[in-house]
């Protein structure tokens, strides 16, 4: 994906119940489907972080959806920053 004006990266960190009840193929899943790319992963302490690129309204929806994540996921903290825009070509699960 070419970066344009509209093009930004969240970095997004969510505590709570997040490991386990699928939240990172879900997280992959939703962004193939929006065109967003980057990478989903594991934390050690229990936390799952996630690095978005792409359009700004699609990040935004997909940082909106991690604050609830998946059915049996439960969110208690999101922590979101802006992160450079690198350009990355495709969604991966660390």
């Amino acid at each position: 994906m070419s970066a344009s004006p509209d093009t930004v990266a969240r970095m997004v960190e969510v505590r709570g119940l997040v490991q386990g009840v699928f939240f990172r193929d879900s997280t992959r899943r939703l962004a193939v489907d929006a065109g967003i790319t980057g990478w989903v992963g594991n934390e050690p302490d229990g936390s799952v972080r996630a690095l978005l690129e792409g359009p700004r309204p699609r990040v935004e929806e997909l940082v909106a959806w991690m604050r609830e994540g998946p059915r049996d996921a439960v969110v208690e903290d999101v922590q979101v920053s802006d992160a450079e825009v690198t350009g990355r070509s495709r969604f991966e699960v660390r």
